[in-house]
Protein backbone atom coordinates (compact mmCIF):
# COMPACT_ATOMS: atom_id res chain seq x y z
CA UNK A 1 0.00 0.00 0.00
CA UNK A 2 1.63 3.11 -0.98
CA UNK A 3 -0.04 6.89 -0.08
CA UNK A 4 1.57 9.97 -1.54
CA UNK A 5 0.28 13.13 -0.26
CA UNK A 6 1.69 16.87 -1.10
CA UNK A 7 3.09 18.58 1.84
CA UNK A 8 3.73 22.11 0.59
CA UNK A 9 6.24 22.19 -2.63
CA UNK A 10 7.14 18.73 -1.56
CA UNK A 11 5.97 15.61 -0.71
CA UNK A 12 4.79 12.74 1.78
CA UNK A 13 5.32 9.38 0.80
CA UNK A 14 3.92 6.68 3.00
CA UNK A 15 4.30 2.82 2.77
CA UNK A 16 3.27 -0.47 3.90
CA UNK A 17 6.06 -3.05 3.03
CA UNK A 18 9.00 -4.54 3.86
CA UNK A 19 11.80 -2.21 4.26
CA UNK A 20 14.04 -3.84 1.81
CA UNK A 21 12.09 -3.63 -0.94
CA UNK A 22 11.35 -0.04 -0.84
CA UNK A 23 15.41 0.41 -0.33
CA UNK A 24 15.53 -1.24 -3.31
CA UNK A 25 13.35 1.32 -5.15
CA UNK A 26 15.49 4.39 -4.17
CA UNK A 27 18.26 5.50 -6.48
CA UNK A 28 21.82 5.77 -5.04
CA UNK A 29 22.75 9.11 -2.88
CA UNK A 30 18.98 10.36 -2.67
CA UNK A 31 18.61 10.65 1.05
CA UNK A 32 19.40 13.58 3.02
CA UNK A 33 19.04 11.93 6.11
CA UNK A 34 17.84 8.38 7.58
CA UNK A 35 16.25 8.44 11.26
CA UNK A 36 15.00 4.89 12.31
CA UNK A 37 13.88 3.80 15.87
CA UNK A 38 14.50 0.20 14.89
CA UNK A 39 13.25 -3.20 16.25
CA UNK A 40 15.09 -3.32 19.81
CA UNK A 41 16.06 -7.03 20.04
CA UNK A 42 12.98 -7.63 23.05
CA UNK A 43 11.92 -10.87 21.64
CA UNK A 44 8.51 -9.45 22.90
CA UNK A 45 5.23 -10.11 20.99
CA UNK A 46 3.43 -6.99 21.02
CA UNK A 47 0.21 -6.26 19.86
CA UNK A 48 0.79 -5.71 15.59
CA UNK A 49 4.81 -7.08 15.42
CA UNK A 50 6.79 -9.71 16.50
CA UNK A 51 10.32 -8.01 17.82
CA UNK A 52 13.56 -9.92 17.05
CA UNK A 53 15.17 -11.72 19.90
CA UNK A 54 18.62 -10.84 20.96
CA UNK A 55 20.96 -13.12 19.34
CA UNK A 56 23.60 -11.98 17.89
CA UNK A 57 23.02 -14.24 14.52
CA UNK A 58 19.54 -13.00 14.33
CA UNK A 59 19.91 -9.53 14.81
CA UNK A 60 23.06 -9.60 12.44
CA UNK A 61 20.75 -11.62 9.79
CA UNK A 62 18.25 -9.09 9.49
CA UNK A 63 20.37 -5.65 9.98
CA UNK A 64 23.50 -6.07 7.81
CA UNK A 65 21.72 -5.95 3.96
CA UNK A 66 19.49 -2.99 5.34
CA UNK A 67 22.36 -0.80 6.15
CA UNK A 68 23.94 -1.42 3.62
CA UNK A 69 21.03 -0.56 1.86
CA UNK A 70 20.96 2.64 3.86
CA UNK A 71 24.75 3.59 3.13
CA UNK A 72 24.04 3.09 -0.41
CA UNK A 73 20.99 5.63 -0.90
CA UNK A 74 22.26 8.02 2.08
CA UNK A 75 23.53 11.25 0.43
CA UNK A 76 27.43 12.16 0.75
CA UNK A 77 26.49 14.86 2.69
CA UNK A 78 23.81 12.84 4.60
CA UNK A 79 23.45 11.49 8.39
CA UNK A 80 21.87 8.42 9.83
CA UNK A 81 20.42 8.20 13.25
CA UNK A 82 19.23 4.75 14.67
CA UNK A 83 17.56 4.24 17.79
CA UNK A 84 18.01 1.57 20.18
CA UNK A 85 18.52 0.11 23.80
CA UNK A 86 21.24 -1.64 25.45
CA UNK A 87 20.18 -4.83 24.49
CA UNK A 88 21.86 -4.39 21.25
CA UNK A 89 23.47 -0.78 20.60
CA UNK A 90 26.75 -3.12 21.24
CA UNK A 91 26.21 -5.51 18.09
CA UNK A 92 24.75 -2.32 15.77
CA UNK A 93 27.79 -0.31 16.35
CA UNK A 94 29.98 -2.85 15.41
CA UNK A 95 27.56 -3.33 12.34
CA UNK A 96 27.63 0.14 11.86
CA UNK A 97 31.62 0.57 11.53
CA UNK A 98 31.54 -1.92 9.23
CA UNK A 99 29.63 -0.68 6.70
CA UNK A 100 29.91 3.03 7.52
CA UNK A 101 33.72 3.29 8.13
CA UNK A 102 34.99 3.79 11.95
CA UNK A 103 36.02 7.18 11.27
CA UNK A 104 32.19 8.08 10.26
CA UNK A 105 30.77 7.35 13.47
CA UNK A 106 30.00 11.14 15.26
CA UNK A 107 27.69 10.57 18.46
CA UNK A 108 26.53 7.93 20.75
CA UNK A 109 23.48 10.01 22.04
CA UNK A 110 21.59 9.55 24.80
CA UNK A 111 18.25 10.26 25.75
CA UNK A 112 17.54 10.01 29.33
CA UNK A 113 13.96 9.85 30.65
CA UNK A 114 11.89 9.45 33.36
CA UNK A 115 9.30 6.95 33.24
CA UNK A 116 6.81 4.40 35.37
CA UNK A 117 7.99 0.79 36.25
CA UNK A 118 11.37 0.34 38.49
CA UNK A 119 13.47 -2.83 38.67
CA UNK A 120 14.56 -3.88 42.76
CA UNK A 121 17.36 -5.60 41.22
CA UNK A 122 19.29 -3.37 39.49
CA UNK A 123 19.47 0.40 38.33
CA UNK A 124 16.03 0.64 36.65
CA UNK A 125 16.81 1.70 33.20
CA UNK A 126 15.62 4.61 31.73
CA UNK A 127 17.37 5.81 28.50
CA UNK A 128 17.98 4.42 25.06
CA UNK A 129 20.92 5.09 22.66
CA UNK A 130 20.88 7.40 19.17
CA UNK A 131 24.08 5.76 17.27
CA UNK A 132 24.66 8.98 14.65
CA UNK A 133 26.94 8.58 11.51
CA UNK A 134 27.74 10.29 8.65
CA UNK A 135 28.41 9.08 5.23
CA UNK A 136 31.35 11.72 4.67
CA UNK A 137 33.07 14.32 6.12
CA UNK A 138 31.05 17.16 4.28
CA UNK A 139 28.05 16.41 6.54
CA UNK A 140 25.16 18.52 7.20
CA UNK A 141 25.23 19.92 10.92
CA UNK A 142 22.93 22.28 12.18
CA UNK A 143 24.02 23.34 15.59
CA UNK A 144 20.85 22.91 17.81
CA UNK A 145 20.33 25.27 21.65
CA UNK A 146 18.08 24.48 24.48
CA UNK A 147 17.01 26.95 27.28
CA UNK A 148 19.90 26.99 30.25
CA UNK A 149 19.52 26.95 33.89
CA UNK A 150 22.70 28.80 34.63
CA UNK A 151 22.27 30.57 38.34
CA UNK A 152 23.67 34.61 37.66
CA UNK A 153 20.87 36.02 39.88
CA UNK A 154 23.53 38.13 40.80
CA UNK A 155 23.02 39.66 37.56
CA UNK A 156 19.56 41.57 37.61
CA UNK A 157 20.09 44.09 34.43
CA UNK A 158 18.13 42.72 31.53
CA UNK A 159 18.10 43.95 27.93
CA UNK A 160 15.30 44.09 25.01
CA UNK A 161 16.63 40.56 24.00
CA UNK A 162 16.06 38.79 27.44
CA UNK A 163 20.03 39.18 27.67
CA UNK A 164 21.06 39.70 31.48
CA UNK A 165 23.75 41.84 31.44
CA UNK A 166 26.52 44.18 33.47
CA UNK A 167 28.44 47.10 32.60
CA UNK A 168 32.15 47.13 33.12
CA UNK A 169 34.51 50.46 32.79
CA UNK A 170 31.42 51.74 31.01
CA UNK A 171 31.12 48.34 28.45
CA UNK A 172 28.06 46.28 28.01
CA UNK A 173 28.69 42.69 28.75
CA UNK A 174 26.16 40.03 28.26
CA UNK A 175 26.59 36.52 30.40
CA UNK A 176 23.79 35.06 29.84
CA UNK A 177 21.47 34.56 26.05
CA UNK A 178 19.54 32.17 27.77
CA UNK A 179 20.63 29.22 25.51
CA UNK A 180 23.24 26.59 25.62
CA UNK A 181 24.04 23.98 22.87
CA UNK A 182 22.35 20.73 22.84
CA UNK A 183 25.15 17.89 24.43
CA UNK A 184 24.73 13.85 23.37
CA UNK A 185 22.93 13.61 26.66
CA UNK A 186 19.54 14.49 26.04
CA UNK A 187 17.88 15.12 29.29
CA UNK A 188 15.24 17.28 28.61
CA UNK A 189 12.83 15.48 26.47
CA UNK A 190 10.53 13.77 28.56
CA UNK A 191 8.78 10.26 27.76
CA UNK A 192 5.65 9.99 26.12
CA UNK A 193 3.09 8.84 29.72
CA UNK A 194 0.17 6.94 28.58
CA UNK A 195 -2.44 10.09 28.83
CA UNK A 196 -0.16 12.42 26.86
CA UNK A 197 -1.41 14.34 23.78
CA UNK A 198 0.44 13.20 21.37
CA UNK A 199 -0.37 9.14 22.72
CA UNK A 200 -1.93 7.25 19.79
CA UNK A 201 -2.08 3.88 21.15
CA UNK A 202 0.99 2.97 19.17
CA UNK A 203 2.99 0.73 21.75
CA UNK A 204 6.52 2.57 21.16
CA UNK A 205 6.12 5.85 20.33
CA UNK A 206 8.42 8.44 20.58
CA UNK A 207 8.04 12.26 21.28
CA UNK A 208 7.98 14.51 18.47
CA UNK A 209 10.17 16.65 20.22
CA UNK A 210 12.80 14.24 20.12
CA UNK A 211 12.78 13.35 16.12
CA UNK A 212 12.23 16.99 15.94
CA UNK A 213 15.75 18.07 17.68
CA UNK A 214 17.67 15.48 15.02
CA UNK A 215 15.91 16.82 11.88
CA UNK A 216 16.37 20.04 12.05
CA UNK A 217 20.25 19.30 13.53
CA UNK A 218 21.16 16.94 10.09
CA UNK A 219 18.72 18.76 7.46
CA UNK A 220 17.25 21.79 5.55
CA UNK A 221 14.05 22.51 4.60
CA UNK A 222 13.21 20.54 1.06
CA UNK A 223 15.39 17.60 2.16
CA UNK A 224 14.31 13.88 2.10
CA UNK A 225 14.58 12.34 5.10
CA UNK A 226 13.27 8.67 5.29
CA UNK A 227 12.13 6.52 7.96
CA UNK A 228 11.73 2.52 7.17
CA UNK A 229 10.40 1.59 10.55
CA UNK A 230 7.57 4.35 10.86
CA UNK A 231 5.63 2.47 13.23
CA UNK A 232 2.49 5.39 13.27
CA UNK A 233 4.39 7.88 10.75
CA UNK A 234 5.51 10.58 13.99
CA UNK A 235 8.66 11.45 11.50
CA UNK A 236 6.56 11.87 8.66
CA UNK A 237 4.55 14.53 10.55
CA UNK A 238 7.62 16.35 11.68
CA UNK A 239 8.77 16.40 8.47
CA UNK A 240 5.51 17.75 7.30
CA UNK A 241 5.75 20.75 10.15
CA UNK A 242 9.34 20.89 9.48
CA UNK A 243 8.93 21.31 5.22
CA UNK A 244 11.11 18.57 4.72
CA UNK A 245 10.38 15.65 2.15
CA UNK A 246 9.50 12.28 3.26
CA UNK A 247 9.57 8.70 2.23
CA UNK A 248 9.35 6.11 4.65
CA UNK A 249 7.49 2.58 5.75
CA UNK A 250 6.69 0.20 8.28
CA UNK A 251 5.54 -3.73 7.54
CA UNK A 252 2.52 -3.22 9.91
CA UNK A 253 -0.97 -2.48 8.35
CA UNK A 254 -2.00 -0.94 11.15
CA UNK A 255 0.37 1.70 10.47
CA UNK A 256 -1.40 3.72 8.25
CA UNK A 257 -4.40 3.74 9.97
CA UNK A 258 -2.18 5.62 13.00
CA UNK A 259 -1.00 8.27 9.79
CA UNK A 260 -4.76 9.11 8.85
CA UNK A 261 -5.44 9.45 12.21
CA UNK A 262 -2.49 12.54 12.49
CA UNK A 263 -3.75 13.85 9.40
CA UNK A 264 -0.74 12.81 6.98
CA UNK A 265 -3.95 12.51 4.04
CA UNK A 266 -7.77 13.22 3.68
CA UNK A 267 -8.14 9.95 2.38
CA UNK A 268 -11.91 8.61 4.06
CA UNK A 269 -11.68 5.21 2.70
CA UNK A 270 -8.08 3.14 2.54
CA UNK A 271 -9.39 0.44 0.79
CA UNK A 272 -9.84 2.06 -2.16
CA UNK A 273 -7.92 5.49 -2.11
CA UNK A 274 -4.55 4.12 -1.39
CA UNK A 275 -2.78 2.39 -4.96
Amino acid sequence: MIVKEKNGDGFLDLRICDNLELMAEIKDNTIDLIYCDILYGTGRKFKDYQDLKPIRSEIESHYVPRIKEMHRILKSTGSIYLQMDTRINHWMRILMDDVFGYESFQNEIVWCYESSGKSKSKYSQKHDVILFYSKSKNFTYNEQYIKSEKNISRYNKIDENGNKYYMRSGKYKVVYKGLKPVTDCFLDLPFLTNNANERNGYPTQKPKALIERIIKASSNEGDLVADFYSGSFTTAEVCKDLKRNFIGCDINPNCLEKAKERGLFSFTDLTTNVD
